[in-house]
């Protein structure tokens, strides 16, 4: 996939083949924000061990197969999701992943339009009025660049540069 010209491009293919590979391209965001809420996984800040990721990756399997009717390999998919999670979230492997990471990670994959998952993600660091202060909104587009720095994209989206920019421009 290297061989695609343009990083967007090949951000996008690698995106979509991780998304396929893992099926959250079946699973709808509404699916997704049901489970987070049965799993007790509201705030953001929690730090969540490996045990609990794998049951709400479960919980998660579980309902996409009861909603669309497809045979899937649940133990398979949770652990290739539950690796590519600590992948991104937890590199030096601690056992350790925020809700806020779990939770951007499969927004960001599920089946939804781009707007409704920006919508549920900034909900999810924004204070009680609606608004999200500088700290918080690092916090997000923190977690949310850490994706394409894990397929090896990370340079074609001014990962070094974003966080000095919103800075500069919020004060």
């Amino acid at each position: 996939m290297n061989n695609i010209k343009f990083s967007a491009y090949r951000t996008a293919m690698k995106l979509r083949r991780l998304q396929k590979a893992l099926r959250l391209d079946l699973l709808t965001l509404a699916s997704v924000a049901e489970v987070f809420r049965e799993q007790e996984l509201q705030a953001g800040e929690r730090v969540m061990d490996v045990v609990e990721v794998i049951h709400a990756l479960t919980a998660l399997y579980e309902r996409l197969e009861e909603e669309r009717a497809v045979l899937i390999n649940i133990p398979l998919c949770v652990d290739m999701c539950l690796n590519w999670l600590l992948n991104v979230y937890d590199s030096g492997r601690n056992g350790k992943v925020r809700v806020l990471s779990l939770k951007t990670g499969l927004v960001s994959l599920c089946k939804a339009d781009l707007q409704e998952k920006y919508k549920y993600l900034f909900r999810q660091v924004c204070g009680g009025g609606g608004v999200a202060d500088v700290r918080q909104l690092s916090v997000l587009l923190h977690e949310a660049i850490q994706i394409p720095r894990q397929l090896g994209e990370v340079a074609a989206f001014g990962a070094a540069t974003w966080s000095p920019a919103y800075a500069a421009a919020s004060a």
